[in-house]
């Protein structure tokens, strides 16, 4: 997939497109839906399969101190939209000066002028211009005027008839649902960051952990112990080693030692030898363990950690570790 940020960037022998717009924030089953239905269309026109997005999220800019907290950064969230056979992604940068245009504006700037629009697919939600004025009804007027065809994709539901949505992904990874939020997603939900340095606790008591930086992209699950993986960036692996280690990932504040400051840290079953410190990882969630708690010494933490390794390999149907650190 082509990667475009802004206009200035879509090649000039582009003749023809299929577009989509959206956020795509988390790329769920129902993004993926639309995405697929324009890769098809794009194929009957004989054009170019085309998703339009915008960095930072619009409420970013608008109510930034109520604006959720995204599910994928903007890198993960174009890899997501790759694996759906689009061809190219225009990445429109939301400034408050971009937000003024009426829907007029940005439909004839952006998808007539400069990427020859043919085809706009749009959900039954699609909101567009200036206060989000623009809806499918606007889109199929300004299709008539200004010369393209407009197709809708009908909402795609659950099978509990609830619309899917990055808003009800959230809400579950909130109640620490990770798999009903892979449910809903089609996928794990991952986080992405850079390996930072702890307080070595975990490698104290024989369970050393990658700690996420606090600027790691993708939403927090809520605090508790997961089943999960831990995935390296290829760059960073010796040839012929593994990228995807089993984990179990802990999210909190450490109660049990007073911490106040919250943490995502994955320890990687059965191994101490890992040293990560520097490297971009990928931590995807599968399920919840249990929720934290707060215990009452050294060894009471540590025959559950030994537990946690346990229940850990086995959701992930992977062997248990041979060797577990000892009860202190």
């Amino acid at each position: 997939m082509e990667r475009w940020y802004g206009i200035d960037q879509i090649p000039g022998d582009l003749t023809a497109s299929v577009v989509t717009i959206g956020n795509f924030d988390g790329v769920h089953l129902g993004h993926r839906t639309v995405l697929s239905d324009v890769v098809t269309t794009a194929r009957t026109y004989g054009a170019s399969a085309v998703a339009v997005t915008f960095d930072p999220h619009p409420a970013a800019v608008h109510r930034p101190d109520a604006a959720p907290e995204l599910l994928t950064g903007l890198d993960d969230r174009l890899d997501l939209m790759a694996e759906t056979g689009i061809d190219a992604c225009v990445v429109i940068e939301y400034t408050p000066g971009f937000a003024v245009q009426s829907p007029e504006e940005f439909v004839r700037h952006y998808l007539v002028e400069a990427l020859r629009v043919r085809c706009v697919v749009v959900g039954e939600d699609v909101r567009f211009g200036q206060d989000n004025s623009g809806d499918r009804a606007t889109m199929a007027q300004l299709g008539e005027r200004l010369g393209f065809d407009v197709r809708l994709v009908e909402d795609v539901t659950a099978p509990d008839r609830r619309r899917w949505s990055s808003t009800w992904v959230r809400e579950l990874l909130a109640a620490g649902d990770c798999a009903g939020a892979t449910a809903v997603l089609g996928r794990a939900h991952r986080m992405r960051g850079v390996v930072v340095h702890g307080q070595a606790r975990g490698r104290e008591l024989g369970f050393p952990t990658a700690n996420l930086a606090a600027s790691a992209s993708g939403t927090v699950p809520a605090d508790g112990v997961y089943a999960g993986w831990l995935i390296r960036d290829r760059k960073a692996v010796p040839p012929g080693a593994p990228m995807r280690w089993p984990a179990a990932v802990s999210i909190g504040t450490n109660p049990t030692f007073d911490g106040t400051k919250r943490q995502v840290e994955a320890h990687v079953l059965g191994r101490r030898d890992l040293d990560l410190y520097g490297e971009e990882i990928v931590v995807e969630f599968v399920r919840r363990l249990r929720p934290t708690v707060r215990f009452e010494g050294i060894e009471e933490l540590v025959a559950q950690m030994r537990e946690d390794v346990i229940d850990a390999a086995d959701v992930l149907d992977v062997p248990r570790p041979d060797v577990l650190p000892a009860v202190q």
